[in-house]
């Protein structure tokens, strides 16, 4: 971690955006609201994945770079749309970088391959990796840290280098704008300061800073799996078939329901467990929080008990 530390201080020096076109007055862009101190105390964010480094060389080497005539850049082109705004291509190039060169994949993995409004988050919502900064994921309800003994409240989560960083601009949630997340930090006064590297901003790749208070921020979208989210009737994604999975293999669920669509079925598995397991005397059939852990933990004991998971050497 030290080392991690020591290489992230060395980059810390801001790189000036080459001056492009002027900018449209009428289109909206992600609004910094801090910026690097002396006084910061930077984040130890624990350990990290081998990627997360690698993703962030290639950002740092992309800082100062400016679009085109008409909003050209080289990304959108990678991506196939020269002129497109470039905010989500300039993500996906960096990662796509990162594979070609370390030989890893990445892309459509631990990251998405996307360009269009909410298609990003919705890709890490469908995998059960998006984490929003007030705590609560519309239509699902309550997050929580996998292993934590309680719901996280606002700006309660604090992003890790390799984080993606989604904001919005209006009521809706709709996403407008992303960045990579390189550092987190502590103000003189203790607030927490997003410091990102982010294209299309207006024009260019740069370094910037946003308060994790700040409005504008969405939520965030993690390359690994760290997050868990109550689920409920009409939820879909990969986290409902891991439930209704490990409901199946307690014998509560036929297999036959085994759809990644939280159904009626699904539901009165949970109801099920609830009052057997949990001894719950009413039931609601909502996968919460306290539910999913105890069918997890359950889960995990009759695995370990299982001869045929044992590994003989």
């Amino acid at each position: 971690m030290k080392k991690w530390l020591a290489l992230l201080l060395s980059f810390l020096l801001l790189t000036p955006c080459a001056l492009g076109e002027e900018a449209d007055p009428e289109e909206i862009y992600a609004q910094s609201d801090a910026q690097a101190v002396e006084e910061e105390t930077i984040i130890d964010p624990g350990e990290l994945p081998d990627y997360v480094e690698w993703l962030l060389e290639v950002a740092r080497g992309e800082l100062g770079y400016t679009e085109g005539p008409n909003n050209y850049s080289k990304y959108g082109e990678w991506a196939g749309d020269a002129n497109a705004a470039w905010c989500a291509e300039f993500v996906c190039w960096c990662v796509n970088q990162v594979d070609e060169i370390h030989g890893t994949s990445l892309l459509r993995n631990n990251y998405p391959f996307w360009g269009g409004q909410n298609t990003g988050r919705d890709w890490f919502l469908k995998r059960g990796r998006f984490v929003y900064r007030k705590g609560n994921c519309p239509d699902w309800g309550y997050q929580w840290l996998r292993g934590d003994d309680h719901y996280l409240v606002k700006n309660e989560y604090i992003p890790r280098p390799g984080d993606l960083l989604f904001f919005s601009y209006n009521e809706a949630g709709d996403t407008a704008h992303v960045a990579i997340v390189e550092y987190c930090a502590r103000d003189g006064e203790g607030e927490v300061i997003l410091h990102v590297i982010e294209g299309n901003n207006p024009s260019c790749v740069q370094r910037n800073a946003y308060r994790l208070n700040n409005s504008q921020v969405l939520g965030f979208g993690l390359p690994e799996d760290r997050v868990d989210t109550v689920m409920r009737l009409g939820n879909k994604g990969d986290k409902v078939l891991w439930l209704q999975q490990m409901l199946h293999d307690l014998g509560y669920l036929e297999e036959i329901h085994l759809t990644g669509g939280f159904g009626s079925h699904t539901k009165q598995a949970v109801i099920a467990f609830q009052k057997t397991v949990l001894e719950r005397t009413e039931t609601s059939g909502i996968a919460d929080r306290e539910t999913l852990q105890a069918i997890e933990e359950m889960w995990n004991q009759e695995q370990d008990a299982d001869p045929d998971n044992w590994l003989v050497e």
